[in-house]
């Protein structure tokens, strides 16, 4: 089978439709090396013409509080009294790179993410 770039919409549709068919490719089959490589255009695509927007964080702490069946006195250990989680997540105050590093380490949240700047209010 020949692979070809991913430029256009259309060659991305045909390149999804050939992944669907491949998804049941043998282990170590020639299919199977086929549908990596197009597993990797279609990923290289979709981050260029698809892009995911940064989360912000308050949001990926509001996120990772569902995922953990948590609320905002269980924030206290990791920004502080229930006053200042509050002006937190009223977006009041700012995160602090104590908070940042202790969400980090406590709720597993990337860095990255809970660095970005934003607005308060």
């Amino acid at each position: 089978m020949q692979i070809q770039p991913i430029k256009t919409d259309a060659d991305y549709r045909a390149a999804l439709s050939r992944v669907e068919k491949l998804m049941d490719a043998a282990p170590g089959s020639d299919e199977e090396g086929v549908l990596d490589a197009l597993a990797t255009l279609v990923e290289a695509y979709e981050a260029k013409h698809f892009p995911i927007p940064d989360a912000h964080p308050l949001e990926a702490i509001r996120f990772a509080m569902e995922q953990n069946g948590m609320t905002d006195e269980d924030l206290v250990p990791f920004i502080g009294n229930s006053h200042r989680v509050s002006e937190i997540m009223f977006k009041r105050k700012p995160l602090t790179i104590s908070m940042i590093r202790k969400l980090h380490d406590g709720l597993k949240i990337p860095a990255d993410v809970l660095i970005a700047e934003y607005e308060t209010a």
